[in-house]
């Protein structure tokens, strides 16, 4: 995945909690489907079958903190 290194980072609002889950739902979702890609798809996207499993199975609350900006 590509992260952008900034040197200066915003402070972060608060959020709803209707955003809190509607953010969570849609990451759940997005891991569902990453799961469920083939290994060529996988490969187009330069991850490997472990790595997209092991992504599939974090927790919802398990999100590296530029996902959450």
């Amino acid at each position: 995945m590509t992260q952008i290194a900034i040197h200066h980072p915003c402070k972060q609002k608060k959020q709803s909690l209707s955003t809190i889950i509607r953010r969570a739902v849609s990451l759940k979702r997005q891991r569902r489907q990453l799961a469920q890609l083939d290994n060529r798809a996988l490969q187009d996207i330069g991850i490997s079958r472990s790595e997209a499993d092991a992504e599939a199975r974090r927790f919802v609350w398990d999100a590296p903190d530029f996902w959450q900006k």
